[in-house]
């Protein structure tokens, strides 16, 4: 349990002020002109970007909690924004013709460092009305958590404010390495994406990460999200991982998900084809069945109440050895939902 905690501050170092960047005034949001621009600076911060908020809605309670004490040991402390806007750069595209109800917004995260717009993605945002942003230096290789997931969440409120955007139809969407991140922000953001597209890159939600956020983001994320996993029919590992998440979607009572196969393709970025039809996708939201979505929830709740009540008799018979194994097992897999009372368990078994 010590390792995976400290993995996970170690994965959380981003957020740590060495001091803390000095932030600029707000600026009074401008519009772009329509069309592609290449380096696009945004100053405008978010609550839902903040540290704090980062690190509750996409590290597991046990994580954050070992965060939170690492840094208390080193006297050390969270940076309240882990982003410096002032010296980041975004591409960003804008359809010249904003739909009667507003664009909508795909913010996109790549496998790769370098901003683009893929080629021939831009009369199909053209079509469909679909504003593009993606952020420069947020590749595989880069910090999830004080970086790509921030910057992410950043494009997307800056763009919120500058132009007409549809709320109900604001998605994220990665490639590879970016499908994973986009996934992870879909399930801890459920109240600022409505929708996903996953391509060829996904996990079972208690892969831990993702672990499931608290219970109010999951219920949201389990009534109106939207996933969309698009993969290439030669793309075995990437089919695989989806089978994959889309069953683990099923056990945790996600139901509005849908999964296109591109014929002829093998482990690549999704074409102007397969794109117009995700988007079209992601539009066709479908409300879970109630009936269906309530004894779901009963049944994880059961599974919950197990996995917690084996942990603490594991402590009453004394053997704290295994519980602590089972206590990480349960903080991985149930993540938010298990808090407080993994918390409380944790407590006691210092």
């Amino acid at each position: 349990m010590r390792r995976h905690f400290a993995a996970a501050a170690l994965a959380a170092i981003g957020l740590v002020a060495q001091p803390a960047p000095a932030f600029a005034a707000p600026d009074t949001p401008t519009r772009p002109a329509a069309g592609l621009e290449n380096q696009v600076v945004f100053s405008d911060y978010s609550p839902l970007s903040a540290s704090a908020e980062v690190m509750r809605r996409l590290l597991s309670p046990l994580a954050a909690r070992a965060v939170q004490r690492s840094l208390e040991r080193s006297h050390e402390r969270l940076r309240d924004q882990s982003i410096d806007l002032a010296t980041e750069h975004f591409v960003l595209y804008v359809p010249a013709h904003a739909p009667s109800a507003g664009y909508s917004l795909l913010v996109f995260i790549p496998p790769w460092d370098e901003a683009q717009l893929p080629r021939d993605w831009g009369p199909v945002l053209e079509r469909s009305g679909t504003i593009f942003v993606t952020a420069a230096h947020s590749g595989n290789d880069t910090d999830p958590v004080g970086r790509r997931e921030p910057l992410a969440l950043l494009a997307a409120y800056n763009v919120m404010r500058r132009y007409p955007v549809d709320p109900e139809r604001v998605y994220v969407g990665g490639f590879s390495g970016g499908a994973h991140m986009a996934e992870r922000l879909a399930l801890a953001y459920p109240d600022l994406f409505r929708g996903a597209l996953l391509n060829a890159g996904s996990d079972p939600l208690d892969a831990g990460p993702p672990t499931p956020p608290p219970p109010e983001l999951l219920e949201r994320f389990q009534q109106s999200t939207r996933v969309v996993y698009v993969t290439g029919e030669h793309d075995d590992l990437r089919l695989a991982m989806d089978r994959a998440s889309e069953n683990s979607m099923q056990s945790w009572c996600v139901f509005d998900v849908a999964a296109d196969i591109t014929q002829g393709a093998s482990h690549e970025i999704v074409s102007p084809h397969a794109l117009a039809r995700a988007l079209d996708q992601l539009g066709s939201h479908v409300r879970p069945d109630a009936v269906r979505l309530t004894a779901c929830r009963a049944a994880l709740d059961r599974r919950l109440a197990a996995q917690l009540a084996r942990v603490q008799s594991l402590i009453d018979a004394g053997n704290r050895s295994e519980a602590r194994k089972q206590l990480e097992v349960l903080d991985r897999r149930f993540g938010g939902l298990a808090a407080p009372q993994s918390v409380a368990l944790a407590a006691a078994l210092e």
